[in-house]
């Protein structure tokens, strides 16, 4: 593929005849404030030159846009005045699920005060059983935006479907795509097109290339607000619920210019291992984290065993900030 960047204003009219011409396919869309566009097949593409092209690169990766052979500046994603990828680390914490506004409202307080920068919360749930708690839905989505309005806290949650995506437009300031819709495509181009920050979760059975290729999905919509998240794969190992990918998740950040956040709850499974394991991930270059944290986690409808109380959170985000620190970050 060739990616022609195209200059300031310019009037490409011409360029695309020339494509035109060569019986070649093409997206023309607006990435970063550049003019871009995607051609292929590469033979029918090579050599055209025209006075509107800054630079063209071609591309042999399926991710071409993800990429960084093109963008060699990281990306920094902003959801609403929260930077994610520049000099601190953020995190996002809260419920795995919304129970009710109380119990959002009282998390919500207490991670904004041990520091984190995002309200996290699942108001649809993806569950492996159809008879486990399901989530609220809609009620929910709108008991996130009132508690993230009543404490100063964007908020993040995850969609699973097309058909919500004007409630998510309207409501959630950054849309949570998770493992199991990694490659739902038709979701990934809804969510593309509605502009929002994304966080997009790696599939548990998704290859780092895999990844990448499901958020050029997203970019390709025009989307470069976008996040990737590694929380965890499907290996042999079962002292884990899943198995943090730090290898992964550090050559993702080698062949992409996006942030990388981690989700240490749910690969952990289990409480007492999701500190070592955020640390981990921060040590390993890690933008943005997500956490999970319940007031009475013995008591939640779902992940209960890998739910920090508030306290073990607060006492969390101060090991993250000394780590942070010593490797020349904020947290």
């Amino acid at each position: 593929m060739i990616l022609y960047v195209l200059k300031d204003r310019a009037d490409y009219s011409i360029l695309i005849e020339k494509l035109n011409e060569n019986s070649a396919s093409f997206k023309i869309l607006n990435l970063y404030g550049k003019n871009l566009i995607l051609a292929w097949p590469d033979q029918n593409v090579k050599g055209i030159i025209d006075n509107s092209i800054e630079m063209a690169v071609e591309v042999k990766k399926s991710y071409v846009l993800a990429g960084n052979d093109w963008k060699k500046q990281p990306t920094v994603v902003n959801v609403k005045d929260v930077e994610i990828g520049s000099k601190k680390v953020i995190v996002a914490a809260g419920p795995c699920a919304v129970e009710n506004e109380e119990q959002v409202l009282t998390t919500a307080k207490a991670v904004k005060r041990a520091g984190a920068s995002l309200l996290r919360g699942g108001a649809y749930k993806p569950r492996t059983s159809p008879y486990s708690f399901q989530g609220l839905g809609e009620e929910g989505v709108k008991i996130l935006r009132r508690v993230g309005d009543e404490v100063g806290l964007p908020i993040v949650t995850e969609i699973m479907d097309t058909r919500d995506s004007n409630i998510f437009s309207q409501y959630v300031d950054m849309i949570q795509i998770g493992a199991r819709n990694a490659q739902n495509f038709s979701l990934l181009k809804e969510v593309g097109k509605l502009g929002k920050p994304v966080l997009l979760k790696r599939g548990m059975g998704n290859t780092v290339e895999e990844w990448l290729q499901a958020a050029e999905y997203i970019l390709l919509e025009g989307n470069g607000n976008t996040v990737l998240c590694e929380r965890g794969i499907r290996t042999f190992e079962k002292s884990t619920r899943f198995t943090l990918d730090i290898g992964g998740m550090v050559a993702a950040k080698l062949m992409t210019h996006l942030p990388i956040c981690a989700d240490p709850s749910h690969p952990a499974g289990k409480r007492e291992l999701v500190h070592s394991l955020a640390l981990a991930a921060v040590a390993a270059g890690a933008d943005m984290l997500l956490i999970e944290v319940h007031p009475h986690p013995e008591k939640a409808l779902s992940d209960s065993e890998q739910q920090l109380t508030p306290e073990s959170f607060e006492v969390l985000m101060n090991r993250i900030r000394t780590l942070a620190r010593a490797l020349g970050r904020d947290a």
